[in-house]
């Protein structure tokens, strides 16, 4: 019993030590964001500040080019919530499609789906800039909404593993009960699948939130820029930057997707380990 208290004692306080040097960027962020700009590097290993203040976030919440941080947020809202839309109606529809329907090809399309995922972002860029350009997409939020629209590679592949688990019967049943394509869609497997379709809406939304290459490519007036990007045009590396404002923009831009996180935990967890089990 000593041994076994002693190694819980051991274990406990080395992932503490490690959990407390993962979260201490943060930590230390969301402290600078309340020093006073003299204090914010000249005491790095302090956490806890000398002379709190709250100036920080009113300067900060001011923005840039007589643009505020709330145009920001709103444009990083709009972008996040309807590429999470369209990513998790598209990728279930065709996920259900590729999982469920038999048709000609079918092993084809979903071999090219999963190829996609092997592509980086920076081979995707230059082609995808010259269509959007052909099309008069440039400065606008279509070339960051639209593709969103068409299907997510990794959540297509992530919900049809978990469709594959649920029972073909079931579909049977409704079929001989006179259902359709969509009736079995709908009441047999849409009810099912909450929690991949919960874990694929909290991972589009946080993916979207945080995209900053996409943004920075395609829009070009600071009124259209979401926070990720406003971040960047705030601190400028010619002039003097005022930290302590960019890191209280920056901790208020981590707030959605850790409240995200916290009320979702559960079903990252359960969507996640029950899309990788099946199959």
């Amino acid at each position: 019993m000593k041994r076994k208290t002693l190694n819980n004692i051991i274990y406990y306080t080395f992932v503490t030590l490690l959990a407390f040097i993962m979260v201490y960027p943060a930590l230390w962020m969301l402290s600078s964001s309340f020093k006073q700009p003299w204090e914010i590097f000249s005491d790095v290993l302090n956490l806890i500040p000398r002379e709190p203040t709250i100036n920080n976030y009113i300067e900060g919440w001011k923005g840039f080019g007589g643009i505020t941080f709330a145009t920001f947020f709103k444009n990083s809202f709009i972008l996040a919530g309807l590429n999470t839309i369209g990513t998790v109606i598209s990728s279930t529809l065709v996920a259900y499609g590729l999982a469920r329907i038999p048709f000609a090809g079918r092993k084809i399309i979903f071999t090219t789906v999963i190829l996609t995922l092997m592509l980086p972002m920076q081979v995707q860029i230059v082609p995808r800039y010259i269509l959007f350009s052909k099309l008069g997409w440039i400065n606008t939020f279509k070339p960051l909404v639209v593709p969103a629209f068409l299907g997510g590679p990794f959540f297509i592949f992530m919900i049809m593993q978990f469709i594959r688990g649920i029972p073909k019967e079931l579909d049977e049943s409704a079929f001989i009960d006179g259902a359709g394509r969509f009736g079995i869609f709908y009441h047999i497997i849409l009810p099912n699948l909450k929690p991949v379709v919960t874990t694929a809406t909290i991972f589009s939304f946080y993916w979207a939130w945080n995209d900053f290459m996409g943004p920075l490519v395609y829009l070009n007036s600071p009124e259209k820029y979401p926070v990720s990007v406003a971040l960047r045009a705030f601190s400028d590396p010619s002039a003097v930057t005022n930290w302590g404002a960019v890191f209280a923009m920056s901790t208020l831009s981590l707030l959605p997707v850790l409240i995200l996180f916290v009320f979702f935990q559960k079903y990252i967890v359960q969507g996640v380990t029950t899309s990788g089990l099946r199959g």
